[in-house]
């Protein structure tokens, strides 16, 4: 009954009367709230809508459910342009119940059965009840229902079996339980919408209490950039980074390290500068003991890593030059630091170095010099005097630890001994060569080689120290330092060369290592290697005076065949004659042959040198000697034609070996004897 009360009381959109397909036309019952307004409207809501029919049968209507949200909320069930009901009028419920013969209420079949047996079913019913704009009270009353009957057309009804009434019942109750359905849906969708309308207000008051943070914190952030513009500069100066200290505690020593040991230094000045200018400043107070405990770090890690390297250079088999390069002056900047912040910290460490490479240089080149000394060389002994006998034997042409037979070699002659200084050898012999070679040499082999190598190692060496120590040390503290190391090692060096020279008669050896020692000068010279000076010089002291003494010996000589020549005219020239053992020979004599070499090279070692060398005034002794010998074996000539013609010879072959030398004193000496062979050439 309640489901037919509920459709009936709807009304098309045109405003036409209600469908007649219920047992009243009373109007539809609103649901609860309905004309009290508690449930606002749902606008944008969906309209709730059946596609369940009325009725079934070809009879039935065929209009659809209205859509209860197209009627206003709060609004009154009528028909419109009716006003609303008085306040005293009675509940529909019980005009409806009135009308249908009141209460109890019977059942829809019950009543079908009863209208049917006292009425009769009528054959057709009325799809459209005209109320004649009378309400449904007025539409009830007793004397209205005459006159709607007299101005009413006779309305039929359709027959419909309770058997179809019952199948619609069932539709109508599940057509009920949607409508409830959407009901509680619409309630939940109301409390979610009021819901959401207050997280919307609590979104806007956050918002903008949001919108006033973000206001008061760009008010901040420009005051800040205010500040920070006028106390950036000085706090940048007075502070430092994580990362400058976490490298300096920790991290390994390499460009990195370097950088932060720079920035340290220079925010530690700047600190100390700013510390004298305001002393009471609390900044500079709060930094200063980090500062120190900073740079008391970094001095403890520079000295372990200083002292692991100096440790490092005492390896077995290990290249000072290499650590010096790669460990040293990479980062000469520790040291200055260390000297600058511990000096007497710096001077430990600095004798430390001087005690490792002192060791160092002493031990490589004793090894060097004992691997030289196994170098075969050739002997010149008294016999290699220009007046001496070469034809007599000697024991012992050739010295050689491994006892090695003697071997020839021209004592007078230079050859291509000269082709060390002509065309130097950058390297010097090495050790393992050294100890492996089986030709002999001359003296100036070992020599050059020795100091080659030892002048290379003392350029290396005071550059080094230079360039690390400088900032600390000056000149003469570097020259110093440089002699502390080197000392036994240049005593070692002029060991072998006093060794190599203090027996010898080999008169172009040793004006040989007198020009490569020149030459070792001038390339330190060049290299800006003052500390070596006093080697240089002190080896001259051993070469000179042993070239003067050699070549006293060949004056010596030549003044005792001079003297011995008029006692033994015969003796002399069988002696000394090459051509001839006769007196009245007119040939150049073999010592005439000794000299003239042995001018040539003197006279070619020394082309670059000035007359201001002992070179010219020993030429000048040893040339007066051979003339004297010549003038005096000339007398044992008796015809004075052969006599003139044998020292236009002796005076035309010194010329012509001379022919070929440069230098000065050497065409000062060979224009004296062209002078002396025109004399003699008539």
């Amino acid at each position: 009954m309640w489901g037919l009360d509920r459709l009936s009381a709807h009304t098309t959109p045109s405003g036409t009367p209600p469908r007649r397909d219920s047992y009243s036309p009373a109007p539809r019952r609103p649901y609860a709230g309905a004309g009290t307004g508690s449930l606002p409207s749902r606008p944008g809501l969906p309209t709730r809508t059946s596609s369940l029919s009325l009725l079934g049968t070809p009879a039935s209507s065929t209009t659809s459910l209205p859509s209860t949200a197209h009627i206003a909320n709060g609004s009154e069930r009528r028909r419109p342009g009716k006003g609303t009901v008085p306040p005293d009028v009675p509940d529909p419920l019980q005009v409806l119940e009135s009308i249908l013969g009141g209460p109890p209420r019977k059942s829809a079949v019950a009543k079908e059965k009863e209208v049917a047996a006292s009425v009769g079913r009528p054959d057709e019913l009325v799809e459209e009840v005209d109320f004649g704009g009378l309400s449904l009270r007025e539409y009830a009353a007793p004397g209205t229902a005459d006159a709607r009957h007299s101005h009413s057309p006779v309305h039929t009804h359709s027959a419909q079996s309770l058997e179809e009434y019952n199948a619609e019942k069932e539709r109508f109750e599940e057509l009920h339980k949607s409508i409830v359905a959407c009901d509680e849906v619409l309630k939940s969708v109301e409390t979610y919408l009021t819901n959401f309308q207050s997280d919307l207000e609590a979104v806007s008051a956050e918002i903008e209490s949001l919108q006033n943070r973000s206001i008061a914190l760009n008010t901040k952030l420009e005051n800040r950039k205010v500040v920070e513009k006028l106390l950036g500069p000085a706090v940048e100066d007075i502070s430092i980074s994580p990362s400058v200290v976490r490298k300096i505690s920790e991290g390994a020593v390499d460009e990195g390290f370097l950088h932060a040991i720079a920035d340290l230094e220079k925010r530690s000045k700047t600190i100390h500068t700013k510390a004298k200018d305001h002393p009471d400043m609390k900044a500079l107070q709060d930094i200063k003991p980090l500062i120190d405990n900073l740079t008391n770090k970094a001095v403890e890690r520079i000295r372990d890593y200083i002292v692991a390297q100096i440790k490092a250079i005492r390896s077995p088999s290990i290249n000072a030059q290499i650590i010096q390069q790669q460990a040293f002056l990479k980062y000469k900047d520790l040291y200055a630091f260390l000297a600058k912040n511990q000096p007497e910290l710096a001077q430990q460490i600095s004798q430390a170095y001087i005690y490792t490479m002192r060791w160092y240089y002493l031990n490589h080149f004793s090894r060097y010099r004992t691997a030289l000394e196994k170098v075969k060389l050739h002997v010149f002994d008294k016999y290699d005097i220009i007046g001496e006998d070469t034809s007599a034997k000697r024991s012992g042409a050739l010295l050689s630890n491994r006892g090695a037979p003697p071997s020839s070699h021209d004592a007078f002659s230079l050859g291509r001994r000269q082709d060390v200084l002509r065309n130097p050898n950058p390297n010097a012999l090495t050790a393992y060569l050294a100890e492996e070679e089986k030709s002999a040499h001359y003296l100036e082999v070992p020599f050059r080689s020795f100091n080659l190598a030892l002048i290379d190692n003392a350029s290396f060496e005071y550059t080094f120290l230079s360039t690390y120590f400088a900032p600390s040390q000056n000149y003469h503290a570097v020259s110093r330092t440089f002699a502390a190391i080197f000392e036994p090692t240049l005593a070692l060096g002029q060991a072998l060369t006093k060794q190599l020279t203090e027996s010898t008669t080999d008169t172009l050896g040793i004006l040989l290592c007198v020009r490569i020692n020149q030459h070792h000068a001038f390339e330190l010279q060049r290299r800006k290697v003052p500390t070596v000076e006093g080697y240089i010089n002190a080896t001259n002291m051993l070469l000179w005076p042993r070239f003067q003494q050699i070549l006293d010996l060949h004056c010596s000589s030549l003044q005792k065949l001079t003297s011995g020549l008029p006692n033994r005219p015969s003796a002399g020239a069988a002696l000394l004659s090459s051509s001839s053992s006769s007196a009245s020979s007119t040939a150049p004599t073999a010592l005439t042959q000794k000299f003239a070499n042995l001018l040539h090279g003197i006279l070619a070692l020394s082309s670059e040198a000035g007359d201001d060398e002992p070179v010219s005034v020993s030429v000048g002794r040893i040339r007066s000697e051979f003339e004297a010998y010549l003038t005096k074996f000339s007398k044992g000539i008796g015809e004075s034609r052969k006599r003139e013609r044998f020292l236009c010879n002796n005076y035309s072959l010194v010329c012509t070996i001379l022919a070929d030398v440069d230098g000065r004193l050497a065409s000062e000496v060979r224009g004296h004897f062209e002078r002396l062979r025109d004399a003699f050439d008539k």
